[in-house]
């Protein structure tokens, strides 16, 4: 299962239910590849065939959203935040 967090334009964020024991992170998928960020850092951890300016605006929605975003794992793997 891979719920889907949040949605902006062709991006899809979303958690892989099997990933609890790493820090919080979020899943991106868009037209032309993938990303993976941390949400408290803000940080790409990974991507692919994600354009430069494309990953600036994925970090960016995670920076708008860390809050709802941090709030959305806890609850999904339930663990304290």
């Amino acid at each position: 299962m891979s719920p889907t967090i949040h949605h902006e334009g062709n991006l899809r964020f979303f958690f892989f239910s099997n990933e609890g024991t790493e820090p919080p992170h979020v899943h991106v998928e868009g037209p032309d590849g993938s990303a993976k960020v941390w949400i408290g850092a803000g940080e790409v951890a990974s991507h692919t065939g994600i354009r430069p300016a494309d990953l600036a605006r994925i970090v960016a929605i995670v920076k708008e959203n860390r809050e709802p975003f941090l709030e959305a794992w806890h609850g999904h793997f339930g663990t304290k935040g």
